[in-house]
């Protein structure tokens, strides 16, 4: 049983928008910290966000910051990922996570355990 599931990638031209979204258990909800990675092509895995399970702190990769935003919703015990003014170099497939831990402990992959499927964003006009 997979416990983060991810959706809503697709094909967006630069500068539009999408929202990923990342339904997890509702363990995993209340108890671990939920990060967002991506991979591009011939590039190695990075992190991109991530938000706490308590007290909903966030945090953002430089190259995300001012057009990413992270959030939870408690009732669908869903993390989304709100990406805004997309670029090319945006593409890539995206990941969501759980932490070992409830707070984002920076984005060491063997800290997260726990991963979704993958879904991709490929930004192109």
């Amino acid at each position: 049983q997979l416990q983060l599931v991810e959706s809503g990638g697709g094909l967006v031209q630069p500068g539009g928008s999408l929202r990923l979204s990342c339904t997890v258990s509702r363990s995993i909800f209340d108890y671990n910290a939920v990060a967002w990675f991506r991979q591009a092509p011939g590039k190695e895995r990075e992190g991109v966000s991530c938000i706490s399970s308590i007290g909903g702190s966030t945090d953002y990769a430089d190259s995300v910051k001012g057009r990413f935003t992270i959030s939870r919703d408690n009732a669908k015990i869903t993390v989304y990922l709100q990406m805004n003014s997309l670029k090319s170099e945006d593409t890539a497939v995206y990941y969501c996570a759980a932490s070992r831990y409830y707070y984002c402990p920076g984005y060491d992959q063997e800290i997260f355990p726990s991963w979704g499927q993958g879904t991709q964003v490929t930004v192109s006009s």
